[in-house]
C-alpha cells in the first residue's frame, strides 16, 4: 500500500470509531443496561487488531486510548498504555494462534474487558476498600453486557477492513 492508501485506511477507520465513540460516550453513558454501562472503546480496539494485526493494533489501541483519556477526565494516563498493549497483544494472539474471525474477536474481547476490570477491582480493593462480591458481580455484569456490543463493532470494522484493503493475515 502507498503512503496515500495508508493515509486514507486509518481515516476511514477514525470515521468507524465515531459512532462507537459517540454511543459509548453520550447513549449507554446514561442509559446504563441492566445497572452497568458497557465498554466499547475497548471492543473497536480488539477488533482492528484482529483484522489488522499487532503493530497496526498496538496504535489503534494508543489513538483510542488517547481519545478514552481526553473523553473521561481523571485517569493517569494508563488506559493509553493499556489500550496499546490490549492491540499489540490481540493483534498477535489472532495472527499467530487464532485467526480473522469473529469467534477470535469475541475471544479477545473478552480476556481485555477482563483484564480491565480485574485492574479496576484491583485499584478498588486497595483505595476503596469494597468487598470483592460485589465487585465481581458487577464487572461480570459489565463484561457480559460489553460482549452483546461485539458482533455490531466487528461487523462495523469488518466492512472498513474489506473496504480499504487491510493487510491480510496468513
Amino acid at each position: 500500500m502507498t503512503r496515500r492508501d495508508q493515509i486514507h485506511k486509518w481515516f476511514v477507520y477514525a470515521l468507524a470509531l465515531i459512532p462507537v465513540w459517540l454511543l459509548d460516550e453520550f447513549v449507554l453513558n446514561r442509559i446504563p443496561l441492566f445497572g452497568v454501562i458497557p465498554m466499547l472503546l475497548p471492543l473497536a480496539v480488539v477488533a482492528v487488531a484482529v483484522l489488522e494485526g499487532s503493530v497496526a493494533g498496538a496504535g489503534f489501541g494508543m489513538a483510542v486510548g488517547i481519545l478514552w483519556e481526553l473523553a473521561y477526565p481523571g485517569g493517569f494516563g494508563g488506559l493509553v498504555f493499556g489500550m496499546t498493549l490490549a492491540g499489540m497483544l490481540t493483534g498477535s494472539i489472532a495472527q499467530y494462534a487464532l485467526s480473522q474471525s469473529f469467534v477470535s474477536c469475541l475471544l479477545c474481547s473478552a480476556g481485555v474487558l477482563c483484564m480491565i476490570d480485574g485492574a479496576r477491582i484491583l485499584r478498588y480493593l486497595f483505595v476503596q476498600a469494597e468487598t470483592l462480591d460485589v465487585l465481581l458481580r458487577v464487572a461480570a455484569s459489565e463484561i457480559v453486557v460489553s460482549l452483546c456490543f461485539t458482533p455490531f463493532i466487528y461487523l462495523l470494522f469488518r466492512m472498513v477492513f474489506r473496504r480499504v484493503g487491510g493487510t491480510k493475515l496468513a
